[in-house]
């Protein structure tokens, strides 16, 4: 039988979806071509912004992930969970703090690819403000991985350069962890009253495959075992191959749009860092002004993100745990500022989630970003 063949309407609504869907990929891509004609540069400085390491690593990840969602244990873990948790705030507390402390360990986009899949299938279980949580989450990472060496890209650069130990470091920045951690706190009571949980009809779950869900969990523990010792490469080599011989489905069921976003905001952010007026504008100000690190690092962030700003400011100052302290309350601001935030709204995929995600992390950070300077200013 030969497959229905689409009309001229159907085509269009189609187009509008994937234009709709992937719109930051178009943008960013836009913005890397018109740099690249207006100021050309050589081959090795793109492949130096492209970031194929961390490319590789998410597309690790990305596979791997994909492979457990596909098993059936995630939705058969959120119906267990919706069972036994009373109401709203309560799960909205518990996912909060589930992936505050995954980040720790795992880095702020690992833990996003375990706990947001968990939400999108809570909320087939449960009458859920599906983005809400997502936000919150977003925050949460953001705020957990700040404590840790390890927790994202921005504090192992600086972990590394600031040849404080891994506890010494920690405790350096648990000023800022604690003023996202109570803010994170306040927002979630804010934004989930004590409602009880209202039941959806049972959904039908899809059957459990044991066999893919046993593969996909030890290839994401292998993945980021991998991950942790700069293994990104045969990270990522590993993960398409194991998948493509056993799984192949898995694999078509990738969010390859991801990849690509990211890999053309690399090149188009990575671009707008080395213009001369940015290079020019960044010469003039003076990095060894504790308020030049903190105010520059945040609105450098805002522009390029907080591992690009690390890594373009880093050379500029001495005031390492300023700048990490500043970059990292920068993650929860405007979406681009975390690589993290944008993981978290495209896997949940809801229309408006810029602009929900916007209306409560602005607010967080013109809180976060004067509570966290004042404190520090304090202990200084």
């Amino acid at each position: 039988m030969t497959a229905p063949v689409a009309t001229g309407g159907e085509r269009r609504l189609r187009l509008r979806a994937w234009l709709r869907r992937e719109r930051l990929l178009l943008l960013f891509a836009a913005l890397a071509l018109a740099l690249a004609l207006i100021d050309p540069r050589p081959f090795a400085d793109y492949r130096r912004w492209l970031d194929l390491p961390t490319l590789a690593g998410l597309t690790a990840l990305l596979v791997a992930i994909q492979g457990v969602r596909e098993s059936g244990y995630v939705q058969m873990l959120a119906q267990r969970l919706v069972l036994r948790v009373r109401d709203q705030r309560t799960l909205a507390l518990l996912l909060a703090v589930a992936a505050a402390l995954l980040s720790m360990l795992l880095t702020n986009d690992v833990s996003l690819f375990l706990i947001v899949p968990l939400t999108l299938a809570l909320s087939l279980q449960a009458e859920l403000p599906r983005l809400r949580l997502v936000i919150v989450e977003a925050l949460a990472v953001n705020a957990g991985s700040t404590l840790s060496p390890i927790g994202n890209p921005q504090n192992l650069i600086l972990w590394q350069r600031s040849g404080l130990s891994m506890p010494g470091f920690a405790l350096a920045m648990l000023p800022a962890f604690a003023v996202l951690s109570v803010l994170l706190f306040g927002v979630t009571l804010w934004l989930f009253p004590p409602h009880a949980l209202t039941l959806r009809a049972p959904p039908r779950l899809p059957a459990r495959r044991p066999l893919l869900g046993a593969l996909g969990l030890a290839m994401l523990v292998l993945i980021v075992l991998l991950l942790e010792h700069h293994r990104s490469g045969p990270a990522a080599l590993l993960a398409l191959a194991v998948f493509a011989l056993g799984f192949r489905r898995v694999l078509a069921h990738v969010d390859w749009g991801l990849l690509a976003t990211f890999a053309a905001m690399f090149l188009a952010l990575g671009h707008v860092a080395q213009l001369p007026p940015v290079q020019a504008a960044l010469g003039h100000l003076d990095w060894n002004a504790g308020a030049t690190v903190y105010f520059g690092g945040i609105a450098a962030s805002q522009l390029i993100s907080n591992v690009p700003a690390t890594v373009l400011l880093e050379p500029y100052t001495a005031h390492t745990i300023l700048l990490a302290s500043a970059v990292n309350v920068a993650g929860s601001g405007l979406a681009i500022g975390s690589l993290a935030n944008l993981i978290a709204l495209r896997i949940d995929g809801s229309r408006g989630a810029l602009g929900a995600f916007h209306r409560i992390s602005i607010p967080y950070l013109l809180l976060a970003m004067p509570l966290l300077y004042a404190l520090l200013w304090l202990l200084h």
